[in-house]
Parts: C-alpha cells; structure tokens; sequence
C-alpha cells in the first residue's frame, strides 16, 4: 500500500524512481524496493523524506488520511446531504430529482433541439 502511494504520487509529479531519489536524498534501490513492496515496512525517516518531496504527508503514505482533494470532495458531498435531510428531502424526492436532473441534460442534448422549420 505504501509503495502503491508513493509511485501514484511520483508519476503524477513526473518523477523517474531516479530522480525521486535523488531530489529525497534515498536510495534508489530502496525506494525501488518499497515501490514493488519488496520491502513492506519503510523508516520514518525514509517516509518523511518522500512525503517532504512528494508535498504529502506521512499518514497518506501509510494510508491513514485521504487525500486533500478527497477530503474536499467528501466535505462537500456531506455538507449537501446533510442540508437536503434537514430540509426534509426523502430519498424518494432525490431519486426523483435526479431522474429529472437527467432528464433535463438530455433535453439540452443537440440532437434533441428544434430547428426553425419544427414545430
């Protein structure tokens, strides 16, 4: 799990498993290690030179926190079905305004415009 973070992080920063090493101050061979989870149990101080490089935290790399865009996300969704339960929406009344949420995308589909000569 660890090293399944770590790579996701350094590919979408970019990074060869070289030149995270080399910005982190680590081993490459070690970090090649946790990467492939060959090593399953990295230092503190190993994880605390990535997390630094990576602008993580060491509880992400060891899975205990969600990201901050995960974070946000979940707040955000929270937040809106707290206040639709305590305005009183049913489950019903959301499936429903879902149904016509959709149905109303598919109305402003091109397709489904009118042109001049319809009527």
């Amino acid at each position: 799990m660890v090293g399944e973070r770590i790579k996701e992080l350094r590919l979408k920063k970019g990074y060869s498993i070289t030149e995270l090493a080399r910005i982190a101050g680590v081993s490459k061979s070690y970090l090649s290690y946790i990467e492939r989870d060959v090593q399953k149990n990295p230092s503190l101080q190993f994880l605390s030179k990535i997390a630094s490089t990576l602008e993580t935290s060491i509880e992400y790399l060891l899975g205990e926190e969600k990201s901050e865009i995960e974070k946000k996300l979940d707040d955000e969704w929270l937040t809106l079905i707290k206040k639709a339960i305590d305005s009183g929406i049913s489950k019903d009344e959301f499936k429903s305004y879902l149904d016509f949420s959709k149905f109303k995308k598919w109305q402003k589909r091109p397709e489904m415009k009118k042109t001049k000569g319809d009527s």
